[in-house]
């Protein structure tokens, strides 16, 4: 009764009010911006190679490219391994067209956020914070929304994305190994609440190595795939666009449940305008705010248009995507393993270890910085901790996959609504910076710089940018 009240409250929510928003917002910024994800590409790759600004810990700060790195890391995982696969087990093929459109138009969403993100941003113990929080707190004068923002991101990361990272963990061990969901569940549980108590640190040393490492594996080898089937792949697209709309359609039955699930799942892989990038894009140290906007952007290209595409062509062309039952992890292991063998579902179970594992930490920290947003109080922390690292972690490795993913969802939009009225208000001072951005290098400057004397009107507001 639950699951199905959630299911229902969730279709409202993305039947009518989040798909038209965020395909409404991500047009209206895309021609406000003149197309600033198609126009400047070229700039957003050489930006990767800009140096951060001196100070900071140890003599320098957060670099464009660490950002990024941060940002994709973040965004690669569950996301495009099981959210592609759940997507297009229930949307059909054509699900995958809709997380292409997402994250074209959404590209200038995540913009939008981030260069907001660091405009608002502020110091924070020898570097810098931000966020949404931040810039409807600074930017709206609106302290009952910043709190409410706040208390989303914690709870849509800290704790729904948590069980949904579980989850996956545990599918994809009870798929590749054989083991009990519960006992890899209380495992994790362990795991977790060591390292949300302390032992972080040197965890996340290790994972920002071994991250990076499978990530680049797992494209590897699904281009691989894709690249030993070439002959194939005008019919995936053929299947994809014709699908797209809700003819021929193999799962899902129609347009809505196509368009809902591509968007959602595109969502929740790149997390264009649901307001989470903006919180590592504002720790960034660069001369101008539209630096981190553009790196975001691309950073969207890089999560949906490659890994997506990667996860959804090797599903597509295993032809398993139809099978009744088989979703989530569960069929992108069972797609990689007709094409390269018993190898490809354990090597997904790894991976897919390892991208859950580093997001529950990322997702912990979050929601950390968002509630040390709303109080310092040190009670409240440790019952965060308990509930993001213990119990959540556990109800995600008992609970179905679908009331998981329902749950995350519902945290998504509620999230992302709130954030959306944020930076449609906001969004006119990203559109200004543009115009300097650009202006700045039509006039021959490699490196644009922003005084907060050029926005005036909020001056008082900026605490960075001297």
């Amino acid at each position: 009764m639950q699951t199905e009240l959630i299911t229902q409250l969730n279709d409202f929510l993305w039947s009518y009010v989040l798909v038209v928003a965020l395909i409404g917002c991500g047009l209206w910024f895309t021609v406000k911006t003149r197309f600033v994800q198609f126009r400047m590409v070229g700039e957003m790759v050489r930006l990767l190679t800009d140096a951060a600004l001196p100070g900071g810990k140890n003599g320098k700060h957060i670099s464009s490219f660490q950002a990024f790195a941060v940002s994709v890391a973040t965004r690669v995982g569950t996301g495009n391994l099981a959210g592609v696969a759940t997507a297009i087990a229930i949307g059909g093929p054509g699900a995958v067209f809709w997380m292409w459109v997402i994250a074209l138009i959404g590209s200038a969403t995540a913009f939008v956020e981030s260069t907001l993100g660091q405009l608002y941003k502020q110091h924070h113990d020898e570097s810098f914070i931000g966020g949404p929080a931040y810039y409807i707190r600074r930017g709206l004068h609106s302290k009952w929304m910043s709190v409410l923002f706040a208390v989303l991101i914690t709870v849509t990361f800290g704790l729904s994305y948590n069980s949904i990272q579980s989850n996956t963990i545990c599918g994809a061990m009870n798929e590749a190994f054989g083991w009990s969901p519960l006992w890899v569940g209380v495992v994790l549980t362990v795991l977790s609440l060591v390292i949300v108590f302390g032992g972080i640190h040197r965890i996340a040393r290790v994972s920002s190595v071994l991250v990076p490492v499978m990530a680049i594996g797992y494209f590897v080898l699904a281009l691989v795939v894709v690249v030993l089937n070439i002959e194939q792949v005008p019919h995936v697209l053929k299947l994809i666009v014709s699908n797209a709309f809700g003819f021929g359609q193999v799962a899902g039955g129609g347009l809505g449940a196509t368009m809902m699930n591509g968007i959602k799942r595109g969502l929740f892989s790149n997390e264009a305008g649901e307001g989470s990038a903006p919180n590592v894009a504002a720790t960034a140290a660069v001369t101008h705010p539209v630096k981190q906007g553009l790196i975001q952007s691309l950073g969207v290209f890089t999560d949906t248009l490659l890994v997506c595409s990667c996860t959804a062509f090797v599903i597509l062309i295993s032809g398993l995507y139809a099978t009744p039952g088989l979703n989530g992890i569960a069929l992108t292991q069972s797609a990689l393993q007709s094409e390269v063998g018993s190898f490809g579902p354990v090597f997904v179970a790894v991976a897919i270890f390892l991208f859950a594992f580093s997001s529950i930490i990322g997702n912990y920290y979050y929601g950390e910085a968002n509630i040390r947003f709303l109080t310092n109080n040190a009670r409240v922390m440790t019952v965060y901790r308990l509930l993001s690292g213990g119990v959540m972690v556990m109800f995600g490795a008992l609970s179905t996959l679908e009331l998981v993913w329902n749950l995350g969802d519902l945290c998504m939009a509620l999230l992302t609504a709130c954030n959306l009225v944020a930076i449609v208000i906001l969004g006119r001072y990203a559109f200004r910076l543009l115009d300097d951005y650009r202006r700045q290098r039509r006039a021959g400057i490699k490196e644009p710089v922003f005084h907060r004397s050029q926005l005036p009107e909020i001056d008082r507001e900026l605490d960075c940018w001297v």
